[in-house]
């Protein structure tokens, strides 16, 4: 079936330029200039006059049924993934987990057993390496020949649970430089961090709040700067920092591109829209400040006293921070966040935003944040370059997959549980009104948003094996 888009500005991350989109079967099949588009037929015609047409959303860091604290992340592949498509993105990287102790290969199979079938976009894997050791390093080169997973997670955070210590990461990464895979980090010291936990709870401080206190940006710009020695020490092992949210990190990050080196970095919407004193201002019906732990996540959120959203925003643009992610770890607040009550150490951690994610970042675009281009850049085509999905993912150029968003400037969209399709019981952004609205979405040439509606289904998502990294050097 050949489909038109036409009528709209496409965006690539080389700029806006007016065109229209031909699509056969679930491919681009060409960028037309209108009038030479005019003398085309097609089966279906989409109207995209007034709009922006680009390439759907690559979020690189989601945990879709993630267990973690003693329950497991709320959304579900068949959930997350819907939800994904009605903010625009149309492909995930989730997180496969092995924990100390397990093999590699066949944790990878356990996550494939939980989204095969349940995908409304398409999706692939990066693997969570909790227990670094001779088979573990092995089965790097097997997952990278074999199964098409290029990119492999360490933790500096979470001792007992996924932490790698100095030797293990140094060998990990001596690892990757041989076999070309990227290394992502959790740069934050996790051992200092239980530290000053144990004591804030010992002084009676177990209220929501100190989870953030508790994780100061020192501890996440002293792991950042430690895992960009390593990476150099192994040879200039391409190092990937998640979910990056202060300042202080950004400069070691900065600092380490100026000089050459191999380091990149994502940020999430929560650090640029969120503050800690949304949690310290948070109260429940009857004045709970628990209400806070809503806003539990790790690396934290960061005072609006400092400059950290305003550096980040300045990073996007410079390109010292590559790639905006969600860190999508969803949790409902009743029953799951309530898990913390008494013990802000037994809060699961994270914030839902993959629905969210385009129209945030887009409204950084509306504010004069970002161009056109680089929102395109951080939302999809980075992410698809930095994890072997680029040309397939990423833009809208011949041969590409029809993966393709029709974003109306012009729309509003107001952010709450009551109207979002995450598996949440509340909303991080409760209220946000932001500038844009998702139209139509394409996921290979198939509607799955229109108008309003969710066409798409379960299954209709396919892994996507993965090559290496467009920024191997």
């Amino acid at each position: 079936m050949r489909t038109l888009i036409r009528g709209g500005t496409v965006v690539n991350p080389t700029g806006p330029q007016p065109a229209d989109v031909l699509i056969d079967g679930e491919t681009v099949a060409g960028v037309l200039s209108p009038a030479v588009a005019a003398e085309l037929t097609a089966d279906e015609v989409i109207d995209a006059a007034g709009c922006y047409v680009i390439p759907g959303g690559v979020d690189a860091h989601t945990h879709m049924q993630m267990p973690f604290g003693g329950t497991t992340a709320s959304d579900t592949f068949e959930t997350g993934t819907a939800a994904a498509a009605w903010g625009g993105t149309t492909t995930i990287i989730d997180f496969a987990i092995q924990t100390p102790g397990e093999v590699v290969p066949e944790c990878l199979e356990r996550w494939h057993a939980k989204a095969a079938g349940a995908c409304a976009i398409d999706y692939a894997f990066h693997m969570i390496l909790g227990g670094v050791d001779d088979e573990s390093l092995k089965a790097m080169d097997a997952l990278i020949d074999h199964e098409g997973v290029s990119s492999f997670k360490l933790f500096m955070a979470y001792p007992g649970v996924y932490y790698s210590d100095d030797g293990q990461i140094l060998r990990a990464m001596q690892q990757a430089a041989g076999n070309g895979a990227v290394i992502m980090m959790h740069a934050e010291n996790g051992i200092a961090i239980d530290v000053l936990a144990a004591q804030a709870v010992a002084r009676g401080e177990t209220a929501p709040l100190y989870h953030g206190l508790t994780r100061p940006a020192a501890l996440e710009a002293e792991a950042t700067h430690r895992a960009i020695a390593l990476a150099e020490v192994a040879g200039g092992t391409p190092l990937y920092v998640v979910h990056m949210s202060a300042s202080e990190a950004l400069a070691e990050v900065s600092a380490a591109r100026s000089r050459g080196a191999n380091v990149f970095a994502e940020t999430c919407p929560q650090y640029l829209y969120l503050t800690l004193e949304d949690q310290l201002g948070a109260r429940g019906p009857d004045g709970d400040s628990f209400e806070g732990a809503k806003w539990v996540c790790s690396t934290p959120l960061r005072s609006k006293h400092e400059p950290h959203a305003r550096d980040l925003w300045r990073g996007l643009r410079t390109d010292d921070l590559a790639v905006v992610s969600t860190d999508h770890c969803p949790f409902c607040f009743k029953d799951q966040k309530e898990l913390g009550r008494g013990d802000f150490r037994k809060i699961p951690n994270g914030i839902g935003g993959v629905e969210h994610r385009m129209q945030l970042i887009y409204q950084g675009v509306a504010d004069g944040q970002l161009s056109l281009a680089r929102w395109v850049e951080t939302c999809a085509t980075t992410p698809a370059r930095m994890f072997g999905l680029y040309p397939r993912k990423g833009v809208i150029a011949p041969g590409a997959d029809a993966d393709v968003v029709v974003y109306d400037p012009a729309g509003r969209t107001t952010l709450s549980a009551a109207t979002h399709h995450m598996n949440m019981d509340y909303s991080a952004y409760e209220g946000f009104e932001v500038a844009g609205s998702v139209r139509t979405v394409l996921s290979r040439g198939s509607r799955v948003i229109d108008g309003g509606r969710f066409l798409g289904r379960a299954g209709h998502g396919q892994y996507v094996p993965r090559g290496l990294s467009s920024y191997l050097r």
